[in-house]
């Protein structure tokens, strides 16, 4: 009796341990195993074996999948909510099969500004949950099956746009219930990253590509505006020998006009003259501390502020005005930035903003902000080129001396009107040294010659020296002519020749020559 009852005893505690043994047999298995593997491995039976696989895998402890007509059961690879649901960063709901909320965390309470004794119990609908409850969150919720799925859910506030990515979890509940587990991350800053990016990349090639005549201030105006809600932006140049600021945008044209009829001009145009004010006290300013963004607060938005609206405006408005202007378009603060590149100025940037608004995106702006003062560096080293182009070409053109200019690869970049007067060809007929030395030198012999000349003298003088040559060249009516070539390589390549035409003086010191051999036979 007592060896019976010990057997019973061992037989419960066998079948006890027996859930235990089977997960330590799966373990080391991660492949799986079939009900009868699992049954000859433990030595029990195959009914017990699979009573116990089907009650593990209704409490998520083990997988199964079919193949063929066999079950093959592995460890489940799950994390109970429960034990990162505190611990994540993430935004956590548990729906039941009727999208109940049954379960948040702290951080998704913290996020969507809701307490857990006021969703508990609702559907995701009742409880109108921000992002959650947003038509394309619930559509993901309802289309939920089987598989994992993860969408990208966009959510505008007051105070900004925000991007989550949320992942909708099939679950199943120790009851053996359905649901789902609703993941939500915060990828805004990666969205904003993203977008930041890819602003910079296109204006960077807009910046590149933008013709010479376009308004490139206007377009920096235009650009803040995309980028920036309920915009109020005016741009300025600076003018550095007169010390004068002029706004050359103001956006939206809504802003402009209403401006416009508020002090009663235009105010694209309008001068700041800072001569003796912007550089002394109470600003202080230079170019260097125009170069990062700052912040400008007014009265009467913040008290503790000496700065009025007044004093940022120079005072060149209607004195009546500044109240009205502050007030129409609630100008407390305003985000100042200088076109700076290499310590000098160029014009400033303003964004307006109510004493509640933010500027987001601010060091995607600013970058913005440096690539348009580059652009506007170039376009004024580009100007001075022009200008000492046209100066040069004008001081050769206005010479009495015949010049010509060839470029490196032997192209004539320009010739002199004295040249053209000289021996007849224009630019279009002789653009580049082949054409003019086969029109010079028609005879092929000739040509070979003062090539090979050219060429030696060339490589004999170097840079900067000239190498003076005279030979006999062929004009556009036909005539020939004594012509004495000066030709100087300058330090790029490009070559400056210069023209004197010495037939005449051929012709004498010949006769010289003719006269002097007669006296000699005589």
């Amino acid at each position: 009796m007592i060896y019976r009852c010990d057997r019973d005893a061992c037989a419960m505690q066998e079948e006890h341990d027996l859930p235990a043994r089977i997960l330590r047999a799966l373990r080391f298995r991660p492949k799986g195993m079939t009900i009868t593997e699992v049954a000859k491995q433990l030595g029990v039976t195959r009914n017990s074996v699979s009573k116990h696989l089907e009650i593990l895998q209704i409490a998520g402890k083990v997988d199964v999948r079919q193949i063929g007509n066999a079950k093959l059961y592995s460890l489940a690879q799950r994390v109970p909510i429960s034990a990162f649901l505190c611990f994540t960063k993430n935004l956590i709901l548990i729906l039941d099969a009727d999208q109940r909320i049954v379960q948040v965390n702290d951080q998704c309470l913290k996020h969507l500004r809701c307490s857990k004794e006021n969703l508990i119990g609702r559907t995701v609908r009742e409880a109108a949950l921000p992002v959650v409850s947003t038509p394309e969150a619930l559509a993901v919720i309802d289309e939920l099956e089987r598989e994992q799925v993860i969408a990208d859910i966009r959510y505008a506030r007051e105070d900004g746009e925000f991007f989550y990515q949320m992942q909708a979890i099939p679950t199943t509940f120790e009851d053996g219930d359905k649901g789902c587990t609703l993941v939500l991350e915060d990828i805004t800053e990666r969205k904003r990253y993203v977008r930041n990016m890819e602003f910079l990349a296109r204006t960077a090639m807009e910046l590149v590509d933008m013709p010479p005549e376009a308004d490139i201030y206007q377009y920096i105006a235009e650009t803040i505006v995309k980028v920036v809600p309920n915009p109020r932006c005016y741009v300025h140049s600076y003018d550095e020998a007169k010390q004068e600021f002029f706004i050359r945008a103001m956006t939206p044209d809504s802003i402009r006009n209403k401006v416009k009829e508020i002090i009663g001009e235009d105010p694209v145009g309008m001068v700041f003259p800072v001569r003796g004010v912007f550089y002394a006290a109470p600003f202080n300013e230079s170019s260097s501390t125009f170069f990062a963004m700052r912040e400008m607060h007014f009265r009467p938005y913040f008290e503790d502020e000496q700065l009025s609206f007044e004093d940022a405006c120079l005072h060149v408005f209607p004195e009546d005005t500044y109240e009205r202007l502050q007030q129409r378009f609630e100008v407390a603060k305003i985000y100042l930035t200088g076109l700076v590149w290499q310590e000098q100025l160029f014009g400033l940037v303003g964004i307006c903003m109510g004493p509640d608004e933010v500027l987001e995106d601010k060091h995607a702006i600013e970058s913005f902000l440096r690539q348009a003062s580059i652009a506007l560096a170039r376009r004024q080293t580009e100007e001075r080129l022009r200008r000492s182009e046209a100066r040069f070409r004008d001081l050769i053109d206005s010479s009495p001396v015949p010049s010509a200019v060839i470029e490196s690869g032997g192209r004539y970049a320009y010739i002199n009107r004295a040249f053209t007067d000289l021996f007849g060809y224009t630019l279009e007929d002789i653009p580049t040294g082949k054409d003019w030395f086969r029109l010079a030198f028609p005879d092929e012999t000739q040509r070979r010659e003062a090539i090979a000349v050219w060429k030696a003298d060339r490589e004999q003088a170097g840079p900067g020296r000239p190498r003076p040559r005279t030979f006999s060249v062929r004009c556009r009516d036909g005539e020939e002519k004594a012509i004495r070539f000066s030709p100087v390589e300058l330090s790029d390549g490009t070559e400056y020749v210069t023209y004197e035409d010495v037939t005449e003086e051929r012709r004498v010191y010949g006769t010289l020559l003719g006269e002097i051999a007669q006296l000699r036979k005589k």
